[in-house]
């Protein structure tokens, strides 16, 4: 029977796949944010929508105000997390317009990052403080941070001749000062607070155990993909907000599995050159074959 190259790489997917559903089952080790992890704690029942804390991360940073957007005065610019907005504040509003809501958008510094699993170079990794930073020499500008978080935080910088991937960094310069991020600082209500992320995980469950009716019986993040370094309170469905409906595995492990699956030990890659260095080979025996019947007629 004649083996094609087509035929070889159909045989080592599927054998690559068998191996992986034949594997014994083994519970799921979520990864675990370090002892010194920091993080914010939002509640969308302080805000006031005052956006202090935009113009705050926007000065902190060194961004430039956004006038790609409509909207009036530079204030309430912009809308949406973009190149020029690290972070900021969305109005959310239900179908008859009766139950409101704002609620803060940043990067939520998930435990497992889906945009640094995907980084092929390490530009976005889980540094000090589990805050997940940018180093910009590392970045070949792929963008597949971009696709790959479930949060559509990372943006490029389209309009720059030499691009960045901008995200919130946690104001990582000021905490090495021993300041807090600008946005908590300056947040008139206390609506956004700082600090170690087991500490605000408490206080936001004592908050609903205090007040039951005030808030839906979840805190976002503690388990969301993972579990985030940022969290939320809410008295509206964390849908209404725009936060995605996520289970507890975080965002890579499908595609950390498949790989480790099928390429374990690298039996997969070796597999596959050992096929196809077989296939070579007949296929050339064949031609000599051949050949060496043409010549005797």
């Amino acid at each position: 029977m004649s083996i094609t190259r087509r035929t070889a790489l159909q045989t080592v997917l599927a054998a690559g796949a068998a191996a992986v559903g034949a594997r014994p089952a083994k519970a799921a080790v979520l990864p675990q944010p370090p002892r010194n992890a920091v993080g914010l704690l939002y509640d969308t029942t302080l805000c006031i929508g005052c956006k202090t804390c935009m113009v705050a991360c926007r000065d902190a940073n060194g961004l430039t105000s956004d006038r790609s957007t409509p909207g009036g005065a530079q204030y309430y610019e912009p809308v949406d997390l973009n190149a020029h907005a690290k972070t900021v504040i969305k109005l959310y509003a239900d179908a008859d317009g009766m139950t409101r809501s704002y609620v803060k958008a940043q990067c939520m510094h998930c435990v497992d990052p889906a945009c640094a699993a995907a980084c092929m170079l390490g530009s976005l990794q889980k540094r000090e403080f589990g805050i997940v930073t940018y180093d910009p020499d590392l970045c070949v500008g792929c963008r597949y941070c971009e696709v790959a978080c479930p949060f559509n935080v990372p943006k490029f910088e389209w309009a720059s001749a030499a691009p960045r991937i901008v995200k919130c960094e946690l104001c990582k310069e000021r905490l090495a000062e021993g300041k807090e991020p600008a946005c908590t600082e300056v947040c008139p209500r206390k609506a956004v607070i700082f600090g170690p992320r087991a500490e605000l995980l408490k206080e936001a469950k004592r908050r609903i155990a205090a007040s039951p009716g005030r808030y839906v019986p979840t805190v976002y993040g503690e388990a969301e993909g993972g579990g985030t370094q940022v969290l939320y309170l809410s008295h509206v469905p964390f849908e209404t907000l725009g936060l995605p409906a996520l289970g507890a595995a975080p965002a890579p492990e499908l595609a950390r599995s498949l790989q480790h699956g099928i390429y374990r030990g690298f039996a997969g890659p070796l597999a596959l050159y050992g096929v196809l260095g077989f296939v070579m080979w007949r296929n050339r025996s064949a031609n000599a074959s051949r050949s060496g019947d043409g010549e005797e007629q």
